[in-house]
């Protein structure tokens, strides 16, 4: 694997890490799920009361992608009624430096806009 400076100076080498990171992040759920599971580990109908307008069925699928593409840790446990919990693996809780990023890009973004 490339240097990260390598590929920060490679355009196409740019684009595809881009496009990487949209193709994990992309969505109009994924964000907020990530950000619901941010302050700690979860179960189904919490992240859904998070979530404004969520649908059960868009959550589901939302989780499972995220679980596949290693953002999402699903655990299991054996009692009866079974509980399920949801957290951010390492990498899923490294995106709080993409977050905070738009965060700061959009407050200065809106501050010239007005301007």
């Amino acid at each position: 694997m490339k240097d990260l400076s390598e590929i920060k100076q490679c355009p196409r080498q740019f684009v595809l890490a881009i496009n990487d990171t949209l193709n994990v992040l992309s969505g109009k759920w994924k964000l907020p799920i990530i950000a619901s599971l941010l302050y700690g580990k979860k179960r189904y109908k919490e992240i859904q009361g998070n979530i404004e307008n969520i649908t059960p069925r868009m959550l589901s699928k939302e989780l499972k992608e995220l679980e596949l593409n290693g953002v999402v840790i699903r655990k299991v446990y054996d009692t009866t009624p079974v509980r399920i919990e949801y957290s951010l693996t390492a990498s899923g809780k490294d995106i709080l430096k993409v977050l905070d990023a738009m965060v700061d890009w959009g407050v200065e973004h809106r501050k010239s806009a007005i301007a």
